[in-house]
């Protein structure tokens, strides 16, 4: 489902990015993309700081400063479903906000880790960078873009039926499957805390109002806006938590995962749709 979800967004996403080309517009708003990409795990990191050790604190800052594939997904869905458009420059947005956070969370830990453990168990920089930005997703997402911008329009007509017509009814199995996840990981929240859970709702919250305020300053359309403002929300469950496993073996990865998956997700997509 995920394979197919990818190809299919990076390919449309293609097909409109190629017909609007790279106007002001698109170079502002991948930059307002990038500045909130490094932002955010920044400044969720000291929040953090607080209740947890340095190694959870950072990849929980990672797991919260990237995006949510799913979640754009849902509001494509519901864009289409409300006949507003948005801009294919989005899709190239959300490709672009996937990586940075992983590596703000890998120089944070090498920030404030204890002395003598700040580099202990991990991959260096190189191996950080290569992984961030040629892991499947990323790759996947950006080759698909790639191949809708060249191809164009026409060259995609036969592939109509592939890519649009069964959409709709792979993210229902998708939701679905995520949705199973959620509910099994549910029991453990127990053991997270009120704290977090109250980060898991208040971040995107604050993230949400961030992307409003750079949205309206950089004057973009109401689908464009929406998507920006639930990108700068989102939080990570499967690419960056994957990540931060490997590169903060310390870090416990069942804390940020369940918080992303089991609060902030449920919340993200009931909020957009209302």
């Amino acid at each position: 489902f995920s394979t197919y979800l990818l190809i299919s967004i990076g390919y449309t996403g293609g097909e409109k990015l190629a017909a609007a080309g790279l106007t002001p517009e698109v170079f502002w708003t991948i930059l307002a993309a990038l500045g909130m990409a490094v932002f955010v795990p920044f400044y969720t990191f000291f929040f953090l700081r607080r209740i947890l050790s340095v190694y959870d604190a950072a990849a929980m800052a990672a797991t919260y400063g990237s995006i949510s594939i799913v979640t754009f997904v849902v509001g494509t869905e519901f864009l289409a479903r409300t006949n507003v458009g948005f801009g294919g420059h989005m899709v190239a947005v959300m490709s672009i906000m996937e990586s940075p956070a992983v590596i703000m969370g890998i120089i944070l830990v090498r920030m404030f880790a204890p002395r003598g453990e700040s580099g202990a168990g991990r991959p260096g920089l190189r191996a950080i960078l290569h992984e961030s930005f040629c892991n499947g997703t990323v790759l996947l997402l950006v080759g698909s873009l790639a191949i809708g911008v060249i191809t164009g329009r026409t060259a995609g007509e036969g592939l109509k039926p592939f890519m649009s017509g069964i959409f709709k009814g792979i993210v229902l199995l998708f939701l679905l499957d995520v949705g199973m996840l959620a509910a099994r990981k549910a029991g453990k929240l127990i053991e997270v805390g009120p704290a977090l859970v109250a980060f898991g709702i208040l971040a995107p919250l604050a993230n949400a109002a961030l992307g409003i305020g750079l949205a309206w300053l950089l004057g973009m359309g109401r689908g464009d806006a929406l998507l920006f403002t639930l990108l700068c929300a989102s939080s990570s469950y499967i690419v960056v938590p994957a990540a931060m496993r490997q590169a903060v073996p310390e870090a416990n990865p069942g804390l940020f995962e369940l918080l992303s998956l089991s609060i902030t997700f449920p919340f993200k997509i009931g909020r957009a749709h209302v």
